[in-house]
């Protein structure tokens, strides 16, 4: 590090009810462990915009702790408390289902998103790369999203190893699959995939699969090209998470952190479009203002 550091002013890209809300939260952490007034480097407001520049510019963590004069073990504590804070705030699959009813959805769309990492290998079944996706090549994790019609995501799945089928981790998440059964049973609200999901549930509407030496039938075609054309806005869900959020095209922490980074990024999201978070409540408190 030079001796004579170049200091400069910069913009966070946020908006100030985002910071707000988030700097809320760490506060009502604070207080829920009793943490005295003053005993930390960083009040809540300025934590919320370290942890916001990482979420958004993918800052790294050293280049934090130089500019808020603290340590790296620090800013990494503040950054993973922040993180933690709001992946608490991501709504169940039930909330998601019933918002999306509520908002009059006609159906909903599923798929899997690769988050590229690089900071571990590590064996699997067969000596197989646990977190190296074939499909991609490259190492990373598999995180499932669901999405309203109109491409907006609404919930995210734990995190899964990156070399895992989206059948597989659809399997594996929690509550996910009798949930989707059980509103396109009740409200005829199905959801759409891709042919990674084929025969896996009776609620999942996806394309037929071409048969080995046959032909699809003209009905069989149209009806592909129908779902395949209401199903592409999907890759929007993807792309509104990623693009936002650049810590999201690249993690440098533990893959395992992975889950807790997405459903973190997911509310955000919708703080940042005014949208609000399926099955949330207020963030209150009689204490003093986070932004101290």
């Amino acid at each position: 590090m030079a001796d004579d550091p170049i200091t400069f002013t910069c913009v966070l890209e946020a908006r100030r009810e985002t910071v707000d809300f988030v700097a809320r939260l760490l506060h009502l952490r604070r207080c829920a462990l009793g943490t005295r007034s003053g005993t930390r480097s960083l009040g809540p407001f300025k934590q919320a915009v370290l942890a916001l520049r990482c979420f958004l510019d993918n800052t790294r963590v050293r280049q934090l702790a130089v500019d808020n004069a603290i340590s790296a073990s620090t800013a990494y504590d503040y950054l993973n408390e922040a993180i933690d804070v709001l992946a608490a705030r991501d709504p169940c699959v039930h909330d998601a289902l019933l918002a999306a009813k509520a908002a009059g959805a006609t159906h909903l769309n599923l798929d899997g998103t690769l988050i590229h990492t690089d900071r571990v290998a590590m064996r699997g079944p067969n000596g197989a790369d646990l977190w190296w996706s074939g499909k991609h090549k490259h190492h990373g994790s598999n995180i499932q999203v669901l999405s309203y019609p109109d491409g907006f995501p609404c919930w995210v799945s734990d995190v899964r190893p990156g070399r895992a089928h989206d059948t597989t981790c659809a399997k594996k998440a929690e509550g996910l699959l009798p949930a989707l059964e059980l509103y396109e049973a009740e409200y005829q609200m199905p959801t759409l995939t891709d042919l990674g999901y084929i025969s896996l549930s009776p609620a999942i509407r996806h394309p037929h699969k071409k048969p080995k030496g046959a032909g699809l039938t003209e009905t069989q075609t149209t009806y592909n090209k129908v779902i395949r054309g209401v199903h592409g806005i999907a890759e929007r869900a993807n792309a509104l998470l990623k693009e936002t959020f650049a810590a999201l095209q690249h993690v440098s922490l533990s893959p395992t952190r992975i889950g807790a980074i997405t459903k973190a990024t997911l509310v955000l999201l919708h703080l940042e479009h005014g949208r609000p978070i399926p099955g949330d409540r207020p963030a209150t408190s009689t204490e003093p203002s986070a932004t101290a």
